[in-house]
């Protein structure tokens, strides 16, 4: 029973997703109801992107953001700035608080819990009862949200305040890795990232495919806290799509030594450790983009499954790469030639994995895997495991 009351609030980053659409769509049909809708108080350890999921979604909803890093303002910057006029006293409320009243976005007070409680309390009139006195009231379709780290992170937090956690809708988000990996096969453009463009890459998910492969093969080292000195780098999903964006710059370069130096940074010498040596032996295994344009080239199936998740992961993601190019139809050719001689259980996980990997053409992409020629063939060999697995028909 503990258990169950322990886990009840627990969401994963979709289902936070889920929690947030839902209520912005409340308040874009009913903004008459926007006082009664609670605030959102998103807890969870750091470095599992709270604030970048939020500001994700109001860019794909095209809706306004504020991002109010509690900790790092003064009272003044909440309530207004005190200015004499003769016996009197008027308030300069900030200017970063929307007026129009047909606009709409969240306003997250970040760091909600490293605030101290003056910060707090400042803050209280304007999450709970969305005004500011007589000076400002925030506009009906804007959601308000808090987020922040639980005491048990071992990060910078305090007790928050009776009076206002009882106002909150709470959630905590947890890492599940299934979904990170979903998450990081979305992307949007060519692999072929250059000194000039390699900031634009970073503004996508497109994660290195050794990353996602490590990731399926160690799902408990997305986030680990455990063992690790946290004043220094350890393995968060922040952290590992940083590392990604350091592979882009490096490996071209064959910077090895200086590459180990990163990781071990970015996630301490531990889970660093393991990812070089996973990375190395992505290194180690054949071409898979060569092996997937030219059908004359042998194809080895790696016995260990550390390899089988690389191969698995590197097959996902050139034949998403190559549909916008001249290669898209050999790339596909190869994806099933090569998927059709690994085992069931990965060559399952390939299928799924390409059938949702881009959330701007899945749709389509997934009806050229249905009407490939090789497919009934495909489902002869896998269906039943694809079965299993998805719990449904294919």
């Amino acid at each position: 029973m503990a258990d169950i009351l322990s886990s009840a609030n627990t969401v994963n980053a979709s289902e936070l997703d889920s929690i947030i659409r839902m209520q912005i769509g409340v308040l874009k049909e009913h903004p008459d109801l926007a006082a009664k809708i609670p605030p959102l108080m998103v807890w969870g350890a750091p470095g599992l992107g709270k604030s970048t999921i939020i500001r994700k979604i109001c860019e794909e909803a095209e809706i306004g953001f504020i991002d109010v890093r509690l900790a790092q303002r003064e009272p003044v910057d909440i309530r207004g700035l005190p200015v004499p006029r003769g016996n009197s006293v008027d308030w300069l409320v900030s200017s970063e608080w929307p007026r129009d009243p047909k606009s709409s976005g969240i306003i997250l007070f970040d760091e909600l819990t490293a605030a101290d409680r003056s910060l707090q309390v400042a803050a209280y009139e304007f999450i709970l009862d969305r005004r500011l006195g007589e000076l400002y009231k925030v506009p009906n379709g804007w959601y308000i949200m808090g987020a922040g780290n639980r005491n048990s992170d071992r990060a910078v937090a305090t007790t928050m305040s009776s009076a206002l956690a009882n106002r909150f809708l709470h959630v905590e988000l947890e890492v599940d890795a299934e979904v990170w990996v979903r998450w990081a096969l979305h992307n949007d453009i060519h692999p072929a990232i250059d000194a000039e463009v390699w900031v634009r890459w970073a503004l996508h998910n497109d994660i290195h495919p050794a990353i996602i492969g490590f990731i399926r093969y160690r799902p408990a080292l997305l986030f680990s806290q455990e063992g690790q000195q946290l004043e220094r780098g350890w393995p968060s999903p922040r952290s590992w799509e940083r590392i990604s964006i350091m592979l882009r710059m490096l490996e071209k370069n064959d910077e090895e030594t200086l590459l180990r130096k990163i990781v071990y940074g970015l996630i301490g010498n531990r889970a660093g450790l393991e990812f070089m040596a996973f990375y190395q032996l992505t290194g180690e295994l054949d071409d898979i983009y060569g092996l997937m344009l030219n059908s004359n080239l042998p194809f080895n199936v790696p016995e260990k499954a550390d390899q089988r998740y690389a191969v698995t992961s590197a097959l996902v993601y050139w034949v998403w790469h190559g549909q916008n190019g001249e290669e898209s139809e050999k790339l596909l050719d190869g994806f099933y030639r090569l998927n059709l001689q690994l085992p069931s259980d990965f060559a399952t996980l390939a299928m799924i994995d390409a059938m949702v990997g881009n959330n701007h053409n899945s749709d389509e992409f997934a009806e050229k895997l249905y009407q490939h020629p090789s497919y009934q063939k495909w489902t002869k060999r896998h269906g039943a495991a694809f079965r299993n697995r998805i719990g449904g028909d294919i």
